[in-house]
């Protein structure tokens, strides 16, 4: 008998997350040890009338490609995956990884180019997904080793995680459009105004140019658990739309690797100095993989105050109430930035000592709390 809270999970990763109508094709994507999960979202796709397409990979197939793949093969990018991408009505992720360390001796240089020539089916995916033609959302299944990594037993970091999307909530739909109505809020307020300026008391010292951008609620229906509010940074504003310094607060981990105290200092929404105190290399390298790598793709303010500490995931490192992050590599269109790189790298900066977030000269985050009611955490 699985877990009950799975049963709520994929009921609202295929009613409310990506909407799933009678005759749809979508796909499920996980490893077998989240067979639990794909079974009851597999359900729930059969029960709204619609088609499901299951890939089940196992994360071992990674290492063993990375270890023998020659240039031809890292390059290579299957048509029936150029297909699906422009098939699919909606796709749903899993992640559920049994080794979060398996890439950690990997050859950078194949990862980057692999990851390089992905670039052409993220673009087909991210622009599908911003006519509104593709929905996609992607969640975690809890493994040992992600509850290693948040230093936890399997049983607290089970409880983490589904406590994190509200699944501990009578109603969990209701609760995240309560949700997306608080967020709303702030993104009605952002939308319209130039320039976001981020400070924290580790010496970040960042400025954003968002002038005609638009900011987007994740509430969610993209990610799940949720709780963000991003948009792209201008990239053709005349000062090329990010400057300054940003020290990120936590290690950032890619490809099961984990970059420490990574420090960017950015002019005319570049990163032209790359600091980090583990790992350096590897980021230097994955900076370099495409012209678009080195370039800022999203900005965001994290707003799920559920999520109060760092669990090496980003997918809910980034989504911690009182942080922001920025991303590297790949832009999302629908907010205007059109930055394309097979790379886009989340890292998390903390504001909740000492930091501010200002609009337009006026402050709207202290210490992490936004300082108008209503807005999230308050």
């Amino acid at each position: 008998m699985r877990d009950p809270r799975l049963d709520k999970l994929a009921e609202v990763l295929v009613k409310y997350s990506t909407d799933v109508k009678k005759g749809q094709l979508v796909r499920i994507a996980g490893e077998p040890v989240a067979i639990p999960l794909i079974e009851a979202i597999y359900e729930q796709i059969i029960k709204a009338g619609a088609h499901a397409y299951v890939q089940c990979t196992p994360d071992s197939l990674g290492e063993i490609f990375y270890q023998h793949a020659k240039e031809h093969q890292l390059k290579y990018v299957s048509p029936l995956a150029r297909h699906m991408v422009k098939t699919i009505d909606a796709s749903i992720g899993l992640w559920a990884e049994t080794n979060t360390k398996a890439m950690s001796n990997v050859d950078p240089k194949k990862q980057a180019l692999a990851s390089s020539s992905r670039k052409p089916v993220m673009k087909t995916f991210f622009n599908r997904a911003a006519k509104g033609d593709l929905k996609w959302t992607g969640t975690l299944f809890p493994t040992q080793s992600s509850a290693q990594d948040a230093e936890m037993s399997l049983r607290e970091y089970a409880d983490f995680v589904f406590n994190a999307g509200h699944l501990d909530k009578p109603n969990p739909v209701a609760e995240w459009k309560k949700i997306a109505r608080q967020q709303q809020k702030v993104v009605d307020y952002l939308n319209g105004k130039k320039e976001i300026h981020f400070q924290s008391a580790n010496g970040t010292d960042l400025h954003v140019n968002v002038s005609g951008m638009t900011w987007i609620n994740c509430c969610g229906k993209e990610n799940f658990p949720d709780g963000e509010v991003f948009t792209g940074p201008n990239l053709k504003a005349k000062d090329g739309g990010v400057n300054g310094i940003v020290k990120y607060s936590f290690p950032a981990v890619h490809h099961g690797r984990e970059v420490h105290d990574i420090e960017f200092t950015f002019e005319k929404g570049k990163v032209v100095d790359a600091k980090a105190s583990k790992n350096l290399k590897f980021l230097k390298q994955m900076l370099a993989q495409d012209k678009g790598a080195c370039f800022a793709g999203e900005i965001a303010i994290g707003t799920n105050y559920n999520i109060k500490q760092y669990t090496k995931n980003t997918l809910f490192d980034e989504k911690i109430g009182g942080t922001f992050h920025l991303a590297v590599g790949a832009g999302y269109p629908e907010t205007g930035n059109a930055n394309e790189s097979g790379l886009h790298w989340d890292m998390v900066c903390d504001l909740r000592k000492g930091g501010t977030i200002t609009v337009d000269g006026k402050v709207i985050s202290r210490n992490g709390k936004f300082v108008f009611k209503g807005w999230p955490g308050n």
